[in-house]
């Protein structure tokens, strides 16, 4: 009995493990898209995530939530580690405004009200033609390849919320490393 716990430990830390595999942990991602533009390398991607009951009375208590998108472009090297040449982040916050009865996600400077929790996640969930590197970051030739992770951020919830198993509702996340063709379209 132990051993076959063990057996099957070791081959889920292998498969966890492998280029391009996805580790997730709430978020499915339904799409993930590159395409090399004159302006740089553009990103694209979708996907599928609920929020827990907890995150969406957390919401309601007017407790906001923050969302990230981080890519990095990172070039392969046989005689150090890899080259990071390019680095992009994405941030998103959600909130509820019970005054106005509606939702609100803020990027950056621009905001957008909502009136329902589904048309706000509906912008949460991607994303298309954001641009990750530019023109001089990426040559033609040589190994490059893409590490990709979107996550609610639970580090920036209020600290009591930090405490504990209470963050346990608040685990929404995805990684994905994946290779780029000639072209710099993903493999």
């Amino acid at each position: 009995m132990f051993a076959r716990i063990v057996i099957a430990a070791c081959f889920a830390a292998l498969l966890a493990l492998l280029p391009g595999a996805a580790r997730a942990d709430g978020v499915e991602l339904t799409q993930l898209m590159a395409r090399k533009a004159d302006d740089g390398l553009e990103l694209s991607f979708a996907t599928r995530f609920e929020l827990s009951r907890a995150a969406v009375d957390a919401l309601h208590k007017d407790v906001a939530l923050y969302f990230v998108a981080e890519a990095q472009v990172l070039r392969s090297r046989w005689y150090w580690r890899d080259a990071r040449v390019a680095r992009a982040e994405r941030n998103w916050r959600l909130s509820w405004n019970s005054l106005t009865r509606q939702y609100r996600v803020s990027t950056g400077g621009l905001h957008q009200s909502f009136a329902t929790l589904d048309e706000a996640l509906a912008v949460l969930r991607g994303q298309s033609g954001w641009r990750i590197a530019e023109p001089k970051d990426i040559e033609d030739g040589g190994g490059y390849y893409l590490e990709f992770s979107f996550r609610l951020d639970a580090n920036q919830l209020p600290r009591l919320m930090q405490i504990g198993g209470l963050q346990s509702g608040f685990a929404l996340g995805v990684e994905r490393q994946q290779g780029f063709a000639a072209d710099f379209s993903l493999k």
